[in-house]
């Protein structure tokens, strides 16, 4: 999603002439996404004691990190540093797919993760969505 569509749609070819404020925005972009990533991908496995996999799902819902902050820190980073990839390379096609990706994420979210996290953990999972944001970070963290 970050690395081969990207390179399928660009090449990895940035326009050059591009202002340095561009590339740099781009680049802070990227690292800002990859890092709740690859925290959450350790959270689920260390504290949910899982995997993102849905055939191993986590035996505990993970409520703690960055997910006091928002319900899909995941996502939020793939978004995050996608958009970065596509400031850099400056193509409608990276538009296009980004917007594709967030389409494809939230209704994935609303009919398979959601219904599925409510039947797996009842009232706990309810709770957590009633207090921490799906989409949009909290300013300060849940601690429920």
């Amino acid at each position: 999603m970050l690395v081969i569509l990207p390179c399928l749609l660009t090449r990895f070819h940035v326009p050059r002439g591009e202002p340095a404020w561009q590339i740099l925005v781009a680049a802070v972009l990227m690292a800002a996404g990859t890092a709740p990533l690859i925290e959450s991908i350790w959270r689920f496995v260390e504290v949910g004691r899982g995997t993102l996999m849905p055939a191993v799902p986590t035996e505990h819902l993970v409520v703690s990190g960055l997910y006091r902050f928002v319900r899909n820190p995941m996502y939020v980073g793939v978004l995050t540093a996608l958009a970065g990839e596509t400031l850099l390379f400056a193509r409608r096609s990276m538009v296009i797919y980004w917007v594709g990706v967030a389409t494809t994420i939230h209704f994935f979210v609303l009919v398979y993760e959601e219904p599925t996290l409510s039947k797996r953990y009842g009232a706990d999972y309810a709770q957590f969505k009633k207090m921490v944001p799906r989409w949009l970070p909290r300013l300060r963290p849940w601690k429920g």
